[in-house]
């Protein structure tokens, strides 16, 4: 089994909403165009940052139906979306999820296992999952942080890889000696490990990590590509925007995902910053001000690397 996996960025996508509440499709599919317009690599539909939590089962997956048929075929897409805790319903969701014409379905850490289970539980689960599901179906894995962070050993993911149907990892460890255990742990196989934080990104990108997937490629996708495809032609352009990149991510400890739908609204995509999971009552204007600040900011650096781009 092969599928378009490519390395470099997959923004972990925002939903958008009308005013009602009711997905804005006319929304999503401007957001859509903008990711692709900003070189990014792949789209990862339908995960926490898309509030897949507080999305019914006929949402997530004409979510994901709908970005598939808007990229049509110009990124690959993926999506998650199992959120029941019983195995049965969580393969109904992923069965469901793969008829949208995803390229590949991502398995959620922390459902198929309790923070006290064992990696024995984990992959006893995992097999008996897979098992539920077709084998045309290709898998990932996303270590999602709700309702609790499952970090997956390098033992684990060496056992998924070894499966032959696992092909994308979304890495939230934060740590540069995990991701670096993890690599040698699936080194040679078809499993990719993309890293979701900013900090220790360009670091494992000399370790070997095919990309980054992470909530600031809802700001700034196109600084991600930059970096991505650039940082071994020019390493210390690539170390300075790095480090203006990590300090921009600090951003994300406000109140994400609305802090992203307000950027968005700057581009022009939403007309406003509904959430489901968060109180928009919160985003205070202070909030307002960095997230209008940080807009100014990626603007000045997409001309200077473009720039250094069109110059090399």
């Amino acid at each position: 089994m092969k599928i378009n996996n490519p390395n470099g960025v997959w923004p972990t996508m925002i939903t958008l909403y009308k005013e009602s509440e009711e997905i804005d499709f006319d929304a999503m599919g401007r957001m859509v165009e903008w990711f692709i317009q900003n070189k990014v690599d792949g789209l990862f539909a339908v995960c926490q940052s898309s509030e897949m939590f507080f999305l019914s089962l006929e949402e997530r997956v004409k979510l994901a139906a709908f970005v598939v048929e808007k990229a049509a075929g110009r990124v690959p897409v993926i999506a998650s979306g199992h959120i029941s805790d019983s195995l049965e319903d969580q393969a109904r969701e992923l069965t469901a999820m793969s008829e949208t014409g995803v390229e590949a379905v991502i398995l959620i850490s922390n459902r198929l296992a309790g923070a006290d289970e064992s990696d024995d539980v984990w992959k006893a689960n995992a097999q008996k999952l897979i098992e539920q599901l077709p084998d045309h179906i290709a898998f990932g894995i996303y270590e999602c942080p709700f309702p609790y962070k499952r970090l997956l050993s390098p033992s684990v993911l060496k056992w998924c890889a070894d499966t032959g149907r696992f092909f994308f990892l979304k890495d939230t460890s934060c740590d540069v000696e995990m991701i670096k255990e993890k690599l040698e742990a699936i080194k040679g196989t078809s499993l990719k490990l993309y890293n979701a934080n900013t900090a220790t990104l360009l670091e494992t990108l000399k370790l070997g990590v095919d990309g980054y997937s992470g909530v600031m490629a809802n700001f700034h996708p196109d600084l991600y590509a930059w970096l991505l495809h650039n940082w071994e032609k020019q390493p210390e352009e690539a170390q300075r925007l790095s480090d203006l990149l990590s300090v921009a991510s600090f951003i994300e400890r406000q109140l994400y995902p609305i802090n992203a739908k307000y950027y968005q609204m700057k581009e022009g995509i939403s007309s406003n910053y509904r959430s489901r999971a968060r109180n928009q009552d919160d985003f205070t204007a202070t909030n307002k001000a960095e997230v209008d600040q940080l807009y100014r900011l990626s603007k000045e650096l997409s001309k200077q690397f473009s720039a250094v781009a069109i110059k090399n």
